[in-house]
């Protein structure tokens, strides 16, 4: 039997979905994925992902402007994402964040654009999920002066300390593919002993394939290969990571936890 588990990072707006969308749903709900959060990376990702939420009970949207893109985005989108995301409400604003790991992103605009949708975020009373790539205490810095309804950290990759200060905002922490590889041993390291209650997977589909996938698209059907190392290099069970992970992305993304029984209104 497959453990119920949730997708809390995967692009299945992106271009290369586009073909067999909806066999990619279907092979990963048989492997036991029961929920996708979807971000946005640019203004034009908006309207594609609310559609395909709009269609699948079980996609969760997210609306943000990616950093990698930093050079397409400009403060009238933010101006636009706050209004859609006060229509829609979205499940967090997302994927947001700041790279300073590809030196030709512009790091003045990056902080710009993060800023504003940090305070789009407080204002609208809704989490983040959060792209760092060598800017942890860029970000965490950030964090503190607009206090967020916490979020997620996605494809997480700091320190035991920098865990520590966004685990104490309430934050989650994403795991994904790259777990998958036995030389990622620091990441192993860091992910067999940080706390279950603050952890979440990911695959960041199409993007990050795990060691199983190098060189090929990734998919949320491979989700439960990241719950099999973790299984692996924690000392609970795959059940319990499977349980406790999927409770962790339905309560900072105020999802509905779907892995629950509902109650039959005759028993009542």
């Amino acid at each position: 039997m497959n453990e119920k588990i949730i997708d809390s990072h995967c692009h299945l707006d992106m271009p290369a979905f586009d073909q067999d969308r909806q066999q990619v749903l279907e092979k990963a709900r048989a492997a036991g994925v029961m929920g996708f959060v979807v971000p946005g990376t640019t203004r034009d990702s908006w309207q594609k992902i609310l559609d395909l939420a709009a269609g699948e009970t079980d996609v969760y949207p997210a609306l943000g402007l990616h950093p990698y893109f930093c050079a397409e985005h400009n403060t009238a989108q933010v101006d636009q994402l706050r209004t859609l995301a006060e229509k829609m409400r979205p499940v967090a604003i997302g994927e947001i964040g700041l790279d300073f790991f590809r030196p030709d992103l512009d790091q003045d605009l990056q902080l710009e654009l993060f800023e504003l949708q940090l305070q789009v975020a407080q204002d609208l009373e809704l989490p983040v999920i959060l792209h760092t790539r060598k800017a942890h205490e860029q970000v965490l810095k950030l964090l503190k002066q607009y206090p967020v309804r916490s979020g997620i950290s996605h494809a997480f990759n700091g320190s035991w300390q920098q865990a520590r200060q966004y685990m104490d905002m309430g934050f989650c922490l994403g795991f994904g593919g790259m777990l998958t590889y036995e030389r990622s041993s620091k990441l192993r390291t860091l992910a067999a002993k940080l706390p279950l209650e603050h952890l979440v997977l990911e695959t960041d589909a199409p993007d990050m394939p795990g060691a199983a996938h190098q060189y090929q698209r990734n998919s949320p059907e491979y989700l439960p290969e990241v719950l099999d190392v973790l299984s692996e290099i924690r000392s609970e069970s795959r059940q319990s990571i499977a349980a406790t992970t999927t409770i962790n992305v339905c309560r900072v993304l105020t999802l509905p936890d779907k892995t629950r029984p509902v109650p039959d209104p005759q028993d009542a």
